[in-house]
């Protein structure tokens, strides 16, 4: 269940990016809410996770999904750019995080 919670804590801290720069464009209430939402929920699950996860594992793979998923998601929904070297080191990130997983 831990590794759900975790999984659960990186997908939520990538809206919490998302919502950041949301915010910056609309500046109301809503992105607000929505973007304390995003961090709360993932420190909540990460928190959560890191009961029975050694806490260096967890941390790592937390930032791994965080940092990976918000570079593909700015990606793929704000235009940034994709060249193959970007993606190379993403996907660098990601392996070392299913590394962790399978060592730990």
């Amino acid at each position: 269940m831990s590794w759900i919670f975790l999984l659960l804590a990186g997908l939520l801290e990538m809206s919490g990016v998302v919502m950041i720069n949301r915010y910056h464009q609309h500046r109301n209430w809503q992105s607000l809410l929505l973007l304390a939402a995003g961090f709360g929920g993932s420190f909540l699950f990460l928190a959560l996770a890191m009961k029975t996860l050694p806490m260096g594992t967890a941390y790592a793979i937390w930032t791994g999904i965080g940092a990976s998923g918000g570079a593909i998601l700015g990606i793929l929904l704000y235009r940034e750019p994709k060249d193959w070297k970007r993606l190379v080191f993403i996907s660098i990130v990601l392996v070392s995080a299913i590394g962790l997983k399978l060592v730990g």
